[in-house]
């Protein structure tokens, strides 16, 4: 009984012994990690009893406990330097910040700006039927192109009643010449008889102081005198007449001549009814609203020309974004359907009201329920670089900046305190 119970005490003091040694290597791990161990309440009170060791022979050596080695601790991180970097950069983004506030503000920009062309609505003078379309939708076109032509039944006998005057006034204006040549051969004529009639009556007045010829005789040589003198005048006067008639200038072309002009005129008036012409350079749309064998009454739009051309931009910038603004300072034009590209203008005009003046129903001011709103005054913005570059198109969105070469300044409060400032000093 003895030699069991001494048995048993050996393997009970040596399995506490290892319970202690893992403990203890427990909590130096944990001390080596920065965390303290944590022991529990029943620990403290009643340590946990170890297993049961396995009776073994006396002579049977302990096996040792497996220890565990911690990796070293690392090393402490050195302080970051971004803090002293980032307070001594503040400073120097404040005061260039500041400068470029102050500098700054040259520049007006404003997003409130499209595109506009000049368009008109196609038509004819004369009523008829269309006989030919000679465009499709959205076809560039030149300026005396032909659009569309009209049926030319009703208006061959126009054309051939204009081309027949044009006829008949060319021959009065040869008629005109030759009688304006023949003026000039009677004031010729007229001329040469006056010696004749000028001796014929100082002949008769020699004779009558000396009582050889009557007085009925004087008296006729007398009016034969006057007459001739007169017809010189007469066939002068004709002469000019003819001459006004003529332009001024009796050798100038018939084709130059007024009364032919005028009949020409006519005669192309009549051949335009028939063709419809581009009155500028643009490019057509809605074509497919007028078709082969339509009724066009007269003055009513075909269909629609825009110019390729006379192309601005109509900006509404704010009332107080105009303070600085003037005809005739540059701008910077950006088209938001071509990121990247670059025009440049000039400020045309700007308007000498605002939008809402022109409206149908203006504001009322004066009522009770009066509300301030910022107005938008329109400004014409003229594109100066069109060529070589994307085709512009009316109606799309552009932002157009423009150098008012005004910078911003001081602050107001800022500009007070300096007067102050040098006012007591």
């Amino acid at each position: 009984m003895s030699e069991g119970t001494s048995s048993r005490k050996p393997a009970d003091q040596e399995g506490e012994r290892v319970s202690d040694q893992v403990i203890r290597l427990d909590s130096q791990r944990e001390q080596r990690r920065g965390n303290p161990p944590v022991v529990e309440d029943d620990e403290l009170e009643a340590p946990v009893a170890p297993e049961p060791a396995k009776l073994e022979a006396p002579s049977a050596q302990p096996k040792p406990a497996s220890v565990t080695v911690a990796p070293p601790a690392p090393a402490q991180p050195r302080r970051s330097l971004m803090r002293p970097i980032l307070f001594a950069l503040l400073p120097v983004a404040l005061v260039a910040g500041g400068y470029y506030y102050v500098v700054g503000g040259q520049v007006m920009t404003t997003d409130n700006a499209y595109i506009q062309a000049q368009s008109l609505g196609v038509s004819t003078d004369v009523s008829g039927t269309v006989d030919e379309i000679d465009v499709h939708d959205n076809q560039a076109v030149k300026k005396g192109d032909v659009l569309f032509r009209l049926r030319p039944a009703s208006f061959e006998t126009a054309l051939a009643g204009a081309e027949a005057q044009l006829g008949t006034v060319r021959n009065q204006v040869l008629t005109l010449q030759a009688s304006y040549k023949q003026s000039l051969a009677s004031i010729d004529q007229a001329e040469a008889d006056i010696p004749y009639y000028e001796s014929a009556f100082q002949r008769q007045q020699d004779l009558l102081k000396t009582s050889t010829a009557s007085k009925a005789t004087f008296d006729s040589a007398q009016h034969d005198l006057v007459a001739a003198r007169q017809k010189v005048t007469v066939a002068k006067a004709q002469a000019q007449a003819m001459l006004a008639q003529l332009g001024g200038d009796a050798s100038q072309p018939v084709e130059k001549n007024p009364f032919y002009l005028q009949a020409l005129s006519a005669v192309d008036d009549a051949q335009r009814n028939l063709n419809v012409k581009a009155p500028f350079d643009g490019i057509v749309t809605n074509v497919d609203a007028l078709q082969v064998g339509k009724y066009l009454p007269a003055s009513q739009p075909a269909f629609s020309l825009v110019s390729s051309t006379d192309i601005w931009i109509a900006a509404e910038p704010k009332e107080t974004e105009l303070t600085y603004v003037r005809p005739g300072q540059k701008a910077t034009i950006s088209i938001d359907g071509y990121p990247g590209e670059v025009w440049h203008g000039t400020v045309g005009s700007i308007s000498p009201a605002s939008s809402s003046s022109f409206s149908l129903l203006p504001a009322q001011n004066t009522s009770g329920n009066w509300v301030k709103v910022v107005q938008r005054i329109p400004m014409r913005v003229t594109i100066d670089d069109q060529d070589g570059k994307p085709p512009l198109r009316g109606g799309m969105s552009a932002v157009v900046d423009i150098d008012t070469g005004h910078a911003r300044g001081l602050p107001d409060f800022v500009t007070d305190l300096l007067k102050r400032f040098g006012q007591k000093s």
